[in-house]
């Protein structure tokens, strides 16, 4: 009976470490694409940020392709140059604090609020949207579905070929392979909540990805 225990134990711990692999790199594959949007964020070059922290072209532009593994040694001049804190430039989320850190980040003249780490894909945001006069509707499709709930001021959301306006208290869930758009009509803002997947984070809400820089405004 031990040894079935026991056995039981080492199969726990090893899946438990796959797992643990598993996040490590799923973490790290993140880096390459936040070095690029950090230095090109700033208009450097490969080579002037080479000059300034001693990596070599060639290390950082694999780094930035992903074809160079992120090692300490290569991103704490980087995270020093490019002014942000490591663990935000790996992208690792906190140990042992379950509070999200709201963040404010710049969106079509109003702000995106990430309310959810994005686990599972599923992220939730707050967004306020200002009403913009003449603004143009742009449809977008893509893979998943969106769930948004309107908390204040009124949305007019296009859907295919019908029109939709939802006021304070209204929700809508559609397939997004529909072409859709949403936008603020009215006088005021329109304050809402949205439940969106990773395709449509990446085609609507980029910045979400994007590494914060509290530097570049906003």
């Amino acid at each position: 009976m031990r040894c079935g225990v026991h056995a039981a134990q080492v199969s726990l711990l090893f899946w438990q470490t796959v797992a643990m692999v598993d996040d490590i790199e799923r973490t790290l594959a993140g880096v390459g694409s936040r070095l690029r949007t950090l230095r090109t964020r700033r208009d450097l070059t490969l080579a002037e940020v080479s000059r300034e922290s001693g990596i070599s072209v060639s290390t950082l532009s694999r780094l930035e392709s992903g074809e160079r593994r992120p090692a300490l040694e290569l991103l704490l001049p980087l995270a020093l140059l490019y002014d942000v804190p490591l663990d935000e430039l790996v992208g690792a989320p906190e140990v042992g604090d379950p509070r999200v850190h709201i963040r404010r980040i710049p969106h079509r003249g109003g702000v995106l609020m990430p309310l959810s780490r994005g686990a599972g894909g599923i992220r939730v945001v707050k967004q306020i949207l200002p009403p913009k006069a003449g603004e143009r509707v742009e449809l977008k499709t893509h893979r998943g579905y969106e769930w948004l709930y309107v908390i204040s001021g009124r949305l007019r959301l296009v859907l295919g070929g019908r029109d939709f306006e939802l006021g304070a208290g209204e929700a809508a869930e559609f397939d997004t392979r529909t072409p859709h758009w949403i936008g603020a009509v009215g006088d005021g803002p329109a304050e809402l909540l949205h439940l969106a997947g990773p395709d449509g984070q990446r085609i609507h809400m980029p910045e979400l990805d994007a590494p914060r820089d509290d530097g570049a405004g906003g």
